[in-house]
């Protein structure tokens, strides 16, 4: 699973140093392959296995239904397969775009994902997650977490 947060910098070409506990999970999954895909702010990265899962729910969803073609839209088309070579993932520019990401950036684990995001962007992000902590906290207990 992918924990934790670090920060790092983006070389010019976009290229992304990965973390070594992070190397070790796609390398348990025998994989050298992420997955990078647009979401609200930051970019996921999923092993190609845990993404071609989703693929396989999404196909089965609907496609009348306009909540699934936005979703098929924004998230799905986002998905770029980025080889990991010598311990780093070169992100497209058109993602780095999208999330807007700079130089600095901070890795967070997300379990079976991590996200990537623009170190300014993830201090803002961090701070509201910080303030509803505490209702969340309530609200996953109500669930048995």
């Amino acid at each position: 699973m992918f924990r934790g947060r670090s920060k790092h910098i983006l070389d010019e070409k976009g290229r992304l140093a990965i973390p070594a506990r992070f190397k070790e999970v796609l390398k348990s999954k025998e994989d050298s392959c992420l997955v990078l895909t647009n979401h609200f702010n930051c970019l996921w990265a999923f092993a190609r296995d845990d993404w071609r899962s989703i693929e396989e729910r999404v196909a089965q969803l609907n496609h009348l239904d306009h909540s699934v073609n936005s979703f098929l839209r924004y998230f799905i088309s986002g998905a770029q397969e980025c080889l990991v070579k010598q311990g780093r993932v070169t992100i497209p520019p058109d993602l780095r775009e999208i999330s807007g990401l700079k130089k600095e950036v901070v890795l967070v684990g997300g379990l079976k994902l991590f996200e990537i995001w623009d170190r300014e962007r993830w201090e803002a992000e961090f701070e509201k997650a910080k303030a509803s902590f505490p209702t969340v906290t309530q609200t996953l207990q109500g669930l048995g977490i």
